[in-house]
């Protein structure tokens, strides 16, 4: 299983953090290391969450959210966003509301702003499916890679729990 988590680190995508709002919810965020194109026409994106998160549960309320890349540069926004139980979560970053009301991150690459369409079960994680409504540009700079995380989402310690 080693083996295979390491090699997982190198079908590489970027690293992003999710923004969620509700009306009944404040807003929250999460760093993804599940995001990807999955259409044209439509622009789709399938974003991989757990269930089991907070985030979840306001996003599928909200039904909008944002997809927000981050720079190589910007670990310390990647470990902040990936913890749980964090009392003030957009506490990092200057957070702007987008149209749908969820925050985009000014500090990002790229902001995509989305629609929740579907979902679809995987393993321990949801899969939902949301339609691109705007994309902005807002900084320069190089995409963060999942493989630059290192251990940073606690993969080292999965292996280890499931070769016991």
């Amino acid at each position: 299983m080693k083996e295979i988590i390491k090699a997982l680190k190198q079908l590489n995508s970027g690293v992003v953090l999710v923004a969620v709002a509700s009306e009944a919810h404040k807003a929250n965020a999460f760093t993804a290391a599940w995001v990807m194109q999955v259409s044209f026409d439509p622009v789709l994106l399938a974003i991989s969450i757990n269930s089991e998160h907070t985030s979840y549960d306001i996003f599928k309320e909200g039904g909008c959210c944002t997809v927000n890349i981050l720079e190589q540069s910007q670990m310390e926004f990647a470990a902040h966003y990936g913890q749980s139980g964090v009392t003030d979560k957009m506490s990092l970053g200057t957070w702007v509301a987008s149209e749908c009301g969820v925050p985009s991150l000014q500090e990002a690459l790229v902001s995509f702003e989305c629609k929740w369409l579907n979902e679809i079960a995987a393993g321990d994680h949801q899969v939902i499916i949301c339609e691109v409504l705007v994309s902005k540009a807002l900084n320069e700079g190089v995409a963060m890679l999942y493989s630059d995380t290192e251990n940073m989402d606690g993969s080292a310690e999965l292996v280890a729990e499931i070769e016991k």
